[in-house]
């Protein structure tokens, strides 16, 4: 502490200790450059809010900025198209395990009659799988979905094989004026209670944007066990979501004012514009440079006298493509997909570029798909499945739903699908998980080959195993004789 720090401290402690802590903390801050506050940070940043306080009160805005440029952008509809097919694909598909042949098969039966229909849709239009692909769009797009249980009476709607039916609601339809219910806190229509955990959901009746309103717009209070709620988790306590264009926003917006831009220019550049030059003292007529505006292949102009035709000089184009793909690889590398699969642009890949950037997407893909359609939207309609269950009369059923994603796209299946067999010989990995890997359900797969095994009995049909040995038996014969008819 230097003299004049004491003298401070000696006649103001107050602000002698806050000296003391400031010079203390500059010390401290001086050993991160990107800590300090001067014009290479100028413009940065910082601010000390909790993961869902960033984004309170921006998340309508983002939201329709986000839904705009899906609207207007080509590459954002593509990202989106790309992660939605990537994660949901097809559908993840729910399968059934059980040890009692009977609870699986009735089990089965209403997964069918209810969940892979229509009929758990309120209005009647999506089953399952296109619930999973429109929540996946949903969640890319506003950062998060909510679905909301409805329960149905059997005296008016007898054709359910559960008593209950989903309705997917956009977050939107959270009651944005509501600020407290009892004792526990609300926050843009998400009720929160003492611990700090979602105790209720308060939706109104109708999408506020909707063109007209047939009901007046009074909130609902919905308990959380009716709702399921899926957005991404990236910060500890969070539990809203922000769309995930939001930190490529800036970015993609400009790539694509850039690219009109450019294309305005091209326009001009295919324009073929003529100016007079007049010579010094030359007359001008009141008509001058009449029939110029009728310049096409073939034209013949007369020009008046003391008159010179001077084309003009367009702009230019040039660095487009290299901006261009720098951008689109910014925005790739942001949202976690490859500039590949965004751009369809495949001239410097090859097996091995392909191949190890599909691995990092993979890796993504496979956690978008175990932490959000997964771990929360199937968990989720579990719970309910279950609960419908009983309500219809079946209780006490011992069973266990497995979720199997869409099959991966294989970059090289000759290459590939012997690896997965060499795993699988040396121990490495089970049959069921490979197959599961590709997406595909094991139990199905050995019921159809159970049936093709008894169909071709059946025909008198040797088995495809048997058939491919003995063609392999029979090819070093058919080689030895090919070779006595050539020494012959």
């Amino acid at each position: 502490m230097n003299i004049l720090d004491r003298a401070v401290g000696f006649f103001s402690p107050a602000a002698g200790l806050r000296r003391a802590t400031a010079r203390a903390q500059t010390a401290i801050v001086m050993n991160y450059d990107a800590a300090s506050r001067g014009r290479r940070t100028y413009g940065w940043k910082a601010p000390a809010t909790a993961a869902d306080a960033a984004a309170f009160g921006s998340r309508a805005r983002l939201r329709q900025l986000s839904r705009d440029m899906l609207r207007n952008r080509a590459y954002a509809a593509r990202a989106r198209d790309v992660v939605v097919a990537n994660v949901v694909g097809e559908g993840i598909a729910p399968s059934i395990r059980s040890t009692s042949a009977n609870a699986k098969a009735t089990v089965e039966e209403l997964l069918k009659r209810h969940l892979l229909s229509n009929d758990i849709d309120t209005l009647g239009e999506y089953d399952l799988f296109e619930m999973q692909q429109i929540c996946m769009s949903t969640v890319f797009t506003d950062g998060e979905v909510l679905l909301r249980r409805r329960m149905r009476s059997p005296r008016f709607q007898g054709n359910l094989a559960l008593p209950y039916q989903v309705e997917l609601l956009e977050a939107d339809c959270l009651d944005m004026a509501i600020q407290s219910h009892g004792d526990n806190l609300v926050f843009e229509g998400v009720e929160y209670g003492p611990t700090g955990a979602v105790e209720a959901y308060h939706f109104l009746p109708e999408h506020p944007g909707a063109i007209r309103h047939r009901k007046p717009q009074e909130s609902t209070r919905v308990h959380w066990s009716d709702v399921i709620h899926i957005r991404r988790f990236k910060r500890p306590g969070q539990l809203r979501g922000v769309p995930w264009l939001a930190p490529v926003m800036m970015t993609l917006g400009e790539l694509s004012d850039y690219q009109e831009a450019q294309i305005l220019k091209q326009r001009m550049s295919a324009l073929l514009a003529i100016m007079l030059k007049w010579a010094v003292g030359s007359a001008r007529s009141t008509k001058a440079g009449a029939g110029l505006e009728a310049l096409e292949p073939g034209a013949i102009v007369e020009l008046p006298e003391g008159a010179e035709p001077v084309s003009t000089n367009p702009p230019t184009v040039e660095g487009y493509g290299e901006f261009m793909e720098t951008g689109l690889r910014t925005i790739a590398a942001g949202l976690g997909i490859t500039y590949e699969a965004l751009t369809g642009d495949l001239r410097h890949t090859n097996f091995s570029s392909g191949r190890l950037g599909r691995n990092e997407m993979d890796r993504l893909v496979r956690m978008w798909q175990r932490g959000l359609m997964i771990a929360q939207f199937g968990a989720g309609m579990e719970r309910w499945f279950r609960e419908g269950l009983a309500l219809a009369g079946h209780r006490g059923i011992d069973f266990t739903i497995d979720w199997t994603p869409p099959r991966r796209i294989l970059v090289d299946p000759t290459k590939e699908i012997p690896a997965m067999i060499e795993e699988v010989d040396a121990g490495l990995n089970s049959r069921q998980g490979v197959q599961r890997e590709l997406g595909r359900d094991p139990d199905r797969i050995r019921e159809e080959r159970l049936a093709d095994q008894q169909a071709d009995a059946a025909a008198g049909l040797k088995p495809p195993a048997a058939r491919s040995t003995a063609a392999k038996d029979s090819e070093p014969q058919a080689e030895e004789d090919e070779s006595d008819e050539n020494r012959g």
